[in-house]
């Protein structure tokens, strides 16, 4: 049977969704307004017309940044990074965080603690250059994906996810012969699923919005990331000495106002897309990991 609600549960309840709404519609105006910035008349929208909804909405401005080779590179580049660079750190950070989280592991504290230290302790900028230089990494698609290989934040929420997993499937593995990698790959790891999963997204997101190791070790157009892209885009139009990128700004604009601000807006939305669309596939596997993860932490 129902419950009847007072007018108070029913007032509750009525300034609860409004405020919950109210939150929600904070959050996502900014995304909104810059997708509108994109698809408005550039002149209009630099009057700021644009508040709610488009003035003479056209996409020409997605279409003719989708058609620069070097964003469309980029692009390619970044989405390369992302899926390797996570599966790298994916795989290496739970075999890690699985090793440490066994019994019998010789000096398992000290280890432990020396991966935890690492959240704390930082050589700096330039300790940090000289080192990705010296392994070979400059001017190399690798350093996107080798020095985020082991992360210590995923390392714990990983261990502590996989310390309250019974030990008597792992035991009963060994009794029938199965190995470490056997027992890591055909019992743990897809019992793990939802921390996995937390950790796919953490890194994800990191990877897709990185751009710092492409300003300082990366040279080559080829290998520039979409995020750097917008970043060179976003100064452009405050470097007096970037003429050529100027130049290449205003032959995308045409009669339809398609100005340098309306490609930074649309450039925007193309790097922020795919990550929003990443949050609904995972979302239940994030919460879930995040709570199971975080009970011991």
């Amino acid at each position: 049977m129902k419950m009847k609600l007072s007018s108070k549960d029913i007032g509750f309840d009525v300034v609860n969704h409004v405020v919950l709404l109210l939150f929600t519609a904070i959050c996502l105006y900014p995304f909104y307004y810059i997708f509108l910035y994109s698809i408005s008349d550039g002149l209009a929208a630099s009057k700021g017309l644009v508040v709610f909804w488009p003035v003479n909405a056209d996409f020409s401005s997605y279409v003719k940044l989708l058609s620069k080779k070097d964003v469309l590179d980029a692009a390619f580049i970044s989405a390369s990074r992302t899926v390797i660079g996570t599966s790298v750190t994916v795989l290496c950070s739970s075999y890690l965080a699985y090793v440490l989280s066994t019994e019998d592991l010789p000096f398992k504290k000290i280890i432990y603690r020396y991966v935890i230290i690492t959240m704390y302790v930082s050589a700096g900028l330039i300790p940090w250059y000289i080192t990705m230089k010296s392994l070979g990494l400059k001017n190399n698609f690798l350093l996107y994906v080798l020095p985020s290989a082991i992360g210590a934040f995923y390392i714990i929420l990983i261990k502590t996810y996989m310390e309250q997993l019974p030990k008597s499937l792992e035991e009963s593995a060994k009794i029938d012969g199965a190995g470490v990698f056997t027992i890591f790959f055909k019992i743990i790891l897809p019992i793990s699923i939802p921390i996995i999963a937390t950790v796919t997204i953490f890194s994800a997101i990191y990877q897709w919005n990185s751009w710092q190791d492409n300003l300082y070790l990366v040279n080559k157009k080829e290998l520039s990331t979409l995020q750097f892209l917008l970043y060179n885009y976003m100064n452009s139009s405050m470097a007096t000495g970037d003429v050529t990128r100027m130049k290449a700004m205003n032959m995308v604009a045409n009669a339809k106002q398609v100005n340098s601000m309306t490609l930074k807006m649309t450039m925007s939305m193309v790097t922020v897309i795919p990550i929003l669309l990443v949050y609904p596939i995972m979302q239940k596997y994030f919460i879930k990991g995040i709570m199971l993860g975080a009970v011991k932490g």
